[in-house]
């Protein structure tokens, strides 16, 4: 048996519970976002065949759950990694290098803003202020606050969540 198999039992479970949350709830009125929320807690993300699962299933057009998903930010249509590291771009973020930390991280990972590593580990986002100005430049990493941050610092951040 190879590989293949496993990831196609992997995938039918997900379809499987992602078919279940569809029928609970088909009839209900303005569903579609749960269900959507539902699908990407499944699957990670909303790629198109999922789109289209919930679009047969909901009796949705398409073009209405792709609208839904690409007009919402907690939607995503790429995969999101492990980790997911958010660059501060806000004001005081930017004027202190937020821009220099951000083209390290890309250097480093070889992914570019809303990208993800191929092996799923990293992914890469811009942000606008969370708040933690007094720290500038700052970055995420899933709960993990990084702040006041040189280029130099990305290497060595980076090698924790390598490990």
């Amino acid at each position: 048996m190879g590989s293949s198999s496993c990831s196609c039992s992997v995938a039918d479970e997900k379809l499987l519970k992602l078919q279940k949350i569809i029928e609970e709830n088909r009839n209900k009125k303005g569903a579609l976002i749960h269900v959507l929320h539902e699908a990407q807690t499944i699957y990670g993300y909303l790629p198109i065949e999922v789109q289209k699962v919930v679009a047969e299933g909901m009796g949705v057009p398409l073009a209405e759950v792709y609208g839904v998903v690409t007009f919402y930010a907690q939607f995503s249509l790429k995969p999101k990694g492990q980790y997911k590291i958010s660059v501060c771009l806000g004001t005081a973020c930017y004027v202190k290098g937020a821009n220099l930390v951000l083209e390290k991280l890309e250097e480093e990972l070889g992914i570019s803003v809303g990208d993800c590593t191929d092996d799923l580990r990293f992914s890469l986002e811009g942000c606008r202020c969370i708040g933690a100005c007094g720290l500038a430049p700052v970055i995420t990493i899933n709960e993990d606050v990084y702040g006041r941050l040189s280029p130099n610092d990305v290497p060595d951040i980076l090698a924790k969540y390598k490990e």
